[in-house]
């Protein structure tokens, strides 16, 4: 689904997953658009493990990262669970409730691929839903790396640019 596009089904269980290391624009635009579409998310949040294995840079701790989910998600009123996950798929590939996943344009392989696993287990395949990247005011992807070297706020701002 494009995420211009107007959509008027309601999901039962949507799923969506990540590090949420830094939580930016981004991830809030993931969030809201799984809320928007849901009667439940289910959130995969990366173990610290799992979240430190490819990443360069230290990654905030698994209870810290989930306190600032609930903290945003909050708001939307809806029915969710947080779901620590220790791989990219999570529950994904094995829940039948979950009838749809949001994700990002970086990572829609993964949600092919997750159809395809859950295809060869008789599973029905997930409706994909894609928000597109967020940029930052300079057009480059907003990112949690760039905002830990202050390049970024958690808005996109350029660090050090005057407020508009």
């Amino acid at each position: 689904m494009d995420f211009n596009q107007g959509w008027s089904k309601m999901f039962n269980k949507v799923a969506i997953g990540g590090t949420f290391n830094v939580l930016h624009k981004g991830h809030k635009a993931l969030l809201t658009t799984a809320f928007m579409i849901a009667k439940s998310v289910d959130i995969g949040l990366a173990s610290d493990e799992f979240a430190n294995r490819f990443r360069a840079t230290q990654t905030r701790k698994y209870e810290d990262r989930k306190q600032k989910l609930i903290d945003f998600i909050e708001k939307f009123d809806k029915k969710y669970e947080i779901i620590e996950i220790h791989d990219s798929y999570g529950i994904a590939t094995t829940d039948p409730k979950v009838d749809c996943i949001v994700v990002c344009e970086e990572t829609l392989l993964r949600a092919e691929e997750i159809n395809a696993i859950r295809f060869k287990k008789g599973l029905n395949k997930l409706v994909i839903v894609v928000v597109p990247i967020m940029l930052a005011d300079d057009g480059k992807p907003i990112s949690g790396e760039r905002i830990l070297n202050k390049e970024i706020d958690e808005d996109g701002k350029l660090v050090g640019s005057p407020v508009s």
